[in-house]
C-alpha cells in the first residue's frame, strides 16, 4: 500500500470524531490546542443562507475558530459603526502559508504516520487552515542541521556536481508532495540564503560583507535554475523565486551568524538584468516570477527606486516584493502605500514572521502564550489593509526548544512538535493565520471598510460569492460593533476582548 493511500485512510478514519480544540494549559493566557494520532481539532466552514451570517471566534480565553449564526439586523444597535463599500477595490489576494524548511521536516518525520496526516491536514486541508502558499529554501538555512549548498565542490564552475540534497529528498520534497495533493491550489516561492562559498567573497556561508563574486554571476544564476528544473521534474514547480534572502544582514556590523549573501540594489539589478533575468526566461521553468528584496520593511520603497535607477530594464523581469516583519514596529506600515503608488504594477508579499527572534526573547518556544498569536492577527491586518497580497509565516513546525537549529538561531512557531508524546501543539499563531487563510481564497479582492480606533478591521469579497470579514479586538474590554452592508443590512456583533472574529456571508 502506498504511503499516500495510507495517509488517505488514516484520515479518513480519525477525521469522523475530530471536532472541537482538545486543550492544554501551559500558564496564564497560554492554551493550546492537542492533536495526535487518534484526535485533532478541525474546522469546515460553513456559509449560510440568504439573511445570515457566520461569525468564527477564537480568543484569550480559549475560544478556538467556534461558530455562531445570527440574522442581519434592519437596526444599528451600536456606537462602534463600520461601513462596507463595494464599489472601492483595493488589491488582489495571493493566500496564505509556511514554509518548508528541514526543520519542519525533521520535526514531521519524528511523528507516526497518523500523527504526520494529521498535522499536514490541520495546515492544508479543507477542514484545516487551507494554505495556498508554501516558501522552500534553496539549499541550507540556519534551520537546517548543518550548513550546506546544492554544490559545496570549490571551483565547480561548471556545475557538474550540482544536486539536490538529502535534505531535499527526505525533508522537503515529501511533504511538500503530500501538502500539494491535500490542496491542489498550493503554489511554492522559494529562496537561497546564501550562494555556494566558492562563489562568494568571504568564501563563507554567512559572515558580515559576504557578496557573490562577479565571475560567478552566470554561474550562480545557472544554480538556481537548475534548483528549478530538479524541483520541477519532481512535479513541484515553483510559482515565485526571490533575488535571495535578507541582503540586508550582511552589512550588519555584528552580523548574523547564520547563512547570508549580500546585494546591493546596484549589483542585484545587474545580475537579474543580465544573468537571472535571461537565465530564467530560456529555462523550462520560464513560468517562474521574481520577486525582488525578500527583506525588511526599512528598504520600501527607496531599494526599489534604486534598483530601476541604476538600470529600467529591471521593471521587465521583477513581478512582485517581497517583505519580512522583523522591523515592522520601527518603521511605518505608510512605506507600503508609498510603494504601491509608486510601483502599482508590483505586488507586495509578506514572506517570513516568526515570534521569539529577538535577543531579549529569552523563552523562544511560549507554548500557548496569546500575545504572540495577537501579534500576528495584528500584523495581518494592519498588512492586508495596505497592499499586501499575501502572508507567509515561517516554519511550519518546530521542537519544544524552537530548533533543531545549526546556528542555535531558536525561534517560535504556530505548530510545535512533542516526538516523545507523539502529539503536537496548535499554538494562538496557528489560530491568528487560520482566520485568514481559511475564509480568504486566493484571488479575493479586498474592499472598503472604514475604521475605528477601538476594533481593528479589514473586509474582502471571495470569487466563491461571499463577503468575509475580520474584526479583532485588542482591548481588555468586550466591544459591541455593528457593520453597515449596503446591500444585506446591519451586522450587529459583541467582540469579546482580546478576541478575533470571522464573519462570512453569501454576496
Amino acid at each position: 500500500m502506498s504511503m499516500t493511500v495510507l495517509f488517505i485512510i488514516l484520515y479518513t478514519s480519525i477525521l469522523v470524531s475530530a471536532e472541537n480544540c482538545s486543550p492544554r494549559r501551559f500558564g496564564e493566557d497560554s492554551n493550546v490546542c492537542v492533536c495526535n494520532a487518534t484526535y485533532c481539532d478541525f474546522v469546515t466552514v460553513q456559509i449560510p443562507q440568504d439573511g445570515q451570517f457566520r461569525v468564527y471566534e477564537s480568543s484569550i480565553s480559549g475560544q478556538r475558530l467556534e461558530t455562531k449564526l445570527y440574522d442581519f439586523d434592519k437596526i444599528i444597535k451600536n456606537n462602534i459603526k463600520l461601513y462596507l463599500n463595494f464599489e472601492k477595490k483595493y488589491q488582489t489576494i495571493h493566500g496564505f502559508g509556511g514554509a518548508f524548511t528541514d526543520s519542519t521536516g525533521i520535526n514531521i518525520n519524528t511523528l507516526s504516520d497518523s500523527t504526520k496526516e494529521q498535522l499536514l491536514q490541520s495546515y492544508f486541508g479543507e477542514s484545516g487552515s487551507k494554505y495556498n502558499l508554501g516558501r522552500v529554501p534553496i539549499g541550507g538555512t540556519d534551520f537546517s542541521i548543518r550548513p550546506y549548498s546544492l554544490d559545496d565542490t570549490p571551483d565547480d564552475v561548471s556545475l557538474r556536481d550540482f544536486s539536490l540534497a538529502k535534505e531535499d529528498t527526505d525533508y522537503k520534497i515529501p511533504y511538500m508532495k503530500r501538502a500539494l495533493k491535500i490542496n491542489k491550489e498550493l503554489k511554492f516561492l522559494s529562496a537561497s540564503w546564501s550562494a555556494p562559498p566558492w562563489m562568494k567573497t568571504n568564501h563563507n556561508y554567512t559572515g558580515f560583507l559576504g557578496f557573490l563574486k562577479k565571475e560567478y554571476y552566470q554561474i550562480y544564476a545557472d544554480y538556481l535554475v537548475k534548483f528549478l528544473e530538479d524541483y520541477k521534474n519532481q512535479g513541484l514547480p515553483i510559482w515565485a523565486i526571490s533575488t535571495g534572502n535578507e541582503p540586508a544582514d550582511v552589512f550588519a556590523l555584528n552580523s548574523v551568524h547564520f547563512n547570508d549573501m549580500g546585494w546591493t540594489p546596484a549589483t542585484v539589478t545587474k545580475w537579474v538584468v543580465n544573468n537571472l533575468g535571461p537565465t530564467l526566461l530560456n529555462s523550462t521553468s520560464n513560468e517562474t516570477i521574481i520577486l525582488a528584496l525578500d527583506d525588511q520593511r526599512f528598504d520600501l520603497p527607496w531599494y526599489l527606486h534604486a534598483m530601476h535607477n541604476y538600470d529600467n530594464r529591471i521593471d521587465k523581469y521583477i513581478s512582485g516584493i517581497a517583505v519580512h516583519w522583523y522591523m515592522d514596529k520601527y518603521f511605518p506600515i505608510e512605506l507600503y502605500d508609498r510603494t504601491h503608488t509608486a510601483f502599482p504594477n508590483k505586488f507586495i508579499i509578506m514572506t517570513e514572521a516568526c515570534t521569539g527572534s529577538t535577543f531579549w526573547e529569552l523563552k523562544k518556544v511560549r507554548l500557548g502564550f496569546w500575545k504572540r498569536g495577537e501579534r500576528y492577527i495584528m500584523s495581518i491586518i494592519d498588512d492586508l489593509n495596505h497592499w499586501v497580497t499575501g502572508w507567509v509565516d515561517w516554519n511550519l513546525a518546530l521542537d519544544k526548544k524552537g530548533g533543531p537549529n545549526w546556528a542555535k538561531n531558536y525561534v517560535d512557531s504556530a505548530i510545535i512538535v512533542n516526538s516523545e508524546t507523539d502529539e503536537f501543539y496548535k499554538q494562538p499563531m496557528y489560530y491568528a493565520i487560520a482566520h485568514f487563510s481559511k475564509f480568504i481564497s486566493r484571488g479575493s479582492v479586498r474592499v472598503d471598510l472604514t475604521h475605528h480606533r477601538s476594533i481593528k478591521s479589514v473586509a474582502f469579497i471571495t470569487p466563491e460569492n461571499t463577503t468575509v470579514i475580520v474584526l479583532y479586538n485588542k482591548n481588555d474590554k468586550p466591544k459591541n460593533v455593528t457593520i453597515v452592508d449596503p446591500n444585506k443590512g446591519n451586522i450587529n456583533v459583541m467582540v469579546s476582548k482580546k478576541t478575533i472574529q470571522t464573519i462570512i456571508y453569501r454576496q
